[in-house]
């Protein structure tokens, strides 16, 4: 009878072979004695080497493509430089050449004056021909000191208005600022005696009112001691003595020292009380803060006690269990060893 294969059953038998293939190529690395002996991947080595090859040999490649394009500007570099020495000395050729033809030293303008053949050349009748006067006189001398004369006075003339000018215009700005200070100044003085009065009045109005106050404070305990007194007199007429009628004028007494003195002593003793509570409190709280410190202290020297114990009793166990397991260890430098010592190894690739 046929059963179909189910997907589940091909992913798992998939699974098993790739885990059994896996496994397989595992222990061919790990039984094998070169490989586990060096301890090292020698495919990866040899695709390391290759790659490192590749890398040089790219590198070397690029190396040469650099040194052949420098080579190349340098070529460049080198005819283009030969053809501007040959162009400049083109240049300096024809530049000396048109001199030669068109610049002759008898072509200047002023060749007549370093001519070293002038005198040689010259005629007789010319060498006579001088000026009139001596050599050397100046005929219009006095002309011109006097018009330089006449000029360097009107020069000082100028220098001299423009200095009074400047002078004159440095003085206005001088009073319009004089003048500007004490207009601010007059402003400001205005202004504080303007403030000055708005205080002296608000202080007047204020004072005012806390007159005004205290008078209508004291009219009405003048009048709420006036209504007691009544009341009290009408008490008094409905149970004094018969035909005996109270004064109506009675005013009542004013607070008397002794209960003003009273009152100043009672506050200074609860003052007093104050401050002792106080001072009480604080104290509590030191005492309370020492004891804390000092049972934080207790607590930390018997941690360390209980440290130091714990480390002595755990140093004793490993003590023992050193012994033990050195009693136990089998003796390999006196040749000791079973043969089920070397039945644990190579059992599987894990």
């Amino acid at each position: 009878m046929f059963y179909p294969e189910l997907t589940a059953d091909r992913v798992a038998r998939a699974k098993l072979e790739n885990r059994r293939r896996k496994e397989t190529e595992r222990q061919g690395r790990i039984f094998n004695d070169k490989v586990r002996l060096t301890g090292i991947d020698k495919e990866a080595l040899d695709m390391q080497v290759e790659e490192k090859k590749r890398q040089e040999e790219a590198a070397k490649m690029e190396e040469n493509i650099y040194d052949a394009d420098v080579l190349q500007h340098s070529k460049v570099g080198r005819l283009l430089q030969h053809r501007q020495e040959k162009e400049r000395r083109e240049m300096e050729r024809t530049l000396v050449t048109y001199r030669h033809q068109h610049q002759h030293l008898r072509s200047r303008r002023e060749f007549d004056l370093s001519d070293p053949h002038r005198v040689r050349n010259m005629e007789q009748s010319d060498g006579q021909m001088t000026l009139p006067g001596l050599v050397g006189e100046d005929q219009d001398s006095e002309s011109r000191q006097l018009r330089q004369k006449e000029q360097l006075r009107e020069w000082l003339i100028q220098q001299q208005t423009d200095q009074q000018e400047e002078r004159q215009q440095q003085k206005m700005e001088e009073q319009s600022y004089d003048q500007s200070r004490v207009e601010i100044d007059n402003k400001a003085v205005e202004l504080q005696n303007f403030e000055m009065e708005r205080r002296k009045a608000a202080a007047i109005a204020t004072k005012d009112y806390n007159m005004a106050m205290i008078e209508e404070k004291r009219r009405q305990e003048e009048e709420s001691n006036a209504q007691e007194s009544l009341l009290q007199e009408g008490a008094l007429g409905s149970v004094g003595v018969p035909g005996l009628c109270p004064s109506k004028d009675r005013k009542a007494p004013p607070e008397s020292l002794q209960q003003v003195i009273q009152f100043q002593r009672n506050q200074a003793e609860e003052k007093k009380r104050v401050e002792l509570e106080r001072k009480q409190e604080e104290e509590r709280y030191d005492r309370l803060r020492l004891d804390s410190a000092r049972t934080a202290l207790l607590i930390e020297r018997q941690q360390a006690r209980l440290n130091k114990q714990l480390r002595r009793n755990l140093d004793s166990i490993n003590v023992q269990l050193a012994q033990t397991h050195k009693q136990q260890k089998p003796d390999i430098g006196r040749g000791c060893i079973e043969d089920s010592f070397f039945s644990k190894f190579n059992t599987c690739s894990r």
